[in-house]
């Protein structure tokens, strides 16, 4: 599989990454086993995957636990990106709240230290981004992480950072169907910070597994109000659906499946490093993978982003 430098200073990561939201068994609908999440993400190391993105968050630790599970024995196979939430969903942003979220989550992994640590959300208690990048830088010189990144931080908030000390990542939303940060994208990859994407595939629809008739069964958060579900309303998926359609045939052309297909544009797209992609399924997971070793050329990449500039003028 492909490997990209994270930013300027980051490691090599493969330009697929495994997610493991879903691992934490929340918002997801009824849970397979732990022995077949673990399975999940030992097939991706096996699939050539290097490394794992995973959040305190997530589960509450249960995903963090399941993640140290199925890396034991193979912790030089793979590298570890985790979170630490704001208060009161996570531990918090204060600086001793962030040294004790580190510790706790190299706790549930099992290991002496997290490849990639990031902020997962901004905080809206009050704590100065100063002081919790501060905390983070502290972090790296004490050698408990190897990088530090944001997620969900918008420009000005990236700047404060980087003005304190190098961001070496950011991890926004980003699809075929969700493309409101390109520019900030492309900023970061400019001025060496890496880009590791999540949701390439909008959260199923880009599988085209999803359609209009679809039903989500209880606890799927995509059925449900939480979070941004109202992507997943009757107008909006009706909207959705149509820009899966007309790329449908194009991945039917290459001979690729719609799944791969936004995958390898995503990893495409100038400044992103890796695209995250999650799930429980091992078939799944090595399908995904695939993605890793797709290049597409200019032709098909100007094709792909005319059809998906002209869908978003309608």
């Amino acid at each position: 599989m492909k490997t990209q430098a994270l930013g300027s200073r980051g490691p090599d990561l493969s330009v697929i990454g495994f997610g493991a939201w879903e691992a934490g068994g929340t918002h997801w609908g009824p849970n397979p086993s732990e022995d077949v999440v673990i399975q999940a993400m030992r097939t991706a190391i096996d699939a050539g995957i290097t490394w794992i993105d995973t959040a305190e968050v997530y589960g509450d630790g249960v995903s963090e636990t399941l993640v140290g599970r199925a890396v034991a024995g193979r912790r030089d196979d793979v590298l570890i990106a985790t979170k630490v939430a704001p208060a009161p969903e996570g531990t918090g942003f204060a600086p001793g709240e962030v040294r004790k979220a580190c510790e706790a989550s190299l706790g549930r992994m099992g290991i002496d230290h997290i490849d990639l640590y990031q902020l997962h959300w901004p905080d809206e208690q009050g704590v100065p981004i100063e002081e919790t990048w501060g905390a983070m830088a502290d972090l790296l010189d004490a050698g408990l992480v190897g990088a530090i990144g944001v997620s969900n931080f918008d420009r000005e908030l990236i700047e404060r950072c980087e003005a304190l000390r190098h961001v070496d990542s950011l991890q926004p939303e980003f699809s075929m169907l969700n493309l409101e940060h390109r520019d900030l994208i492309r900023w970061c990859g400019e001025r060496g910070i890496g880009v590791v994407t999540y949701g390439p595939l909008a959260f199923g629809v880009l599988t085209g597994a999803v359609t209009a008739e679809t039903v989500f069964v209880e606890g799927d958060w995509r059925g449900g109000d939480w979070w941004e579900a109202e992507e997943f309303g009757p107008e909006e998926l009706a909207r959705r659906l149509e820009v899966v359609e007309a790329v449908r045939p194009i991945a039917e052309r290459v001979g690729y499946s719609l799944a791969q297909l936004a995958l390898a544009w995503n990893w495409h797209q100038r400044g992103v490093t890796s695209a995250i992609a999650g799930s429980r399924n091992p078939a799944h997971v090595r399908a995904n993978a695939g993605a890793g070793d797709i290049i597409l050329d200019e032709a098909m990449l100007h094709e792909l982003d005319t059809l998906l500039a002209r869908r978003s003028e309608r």
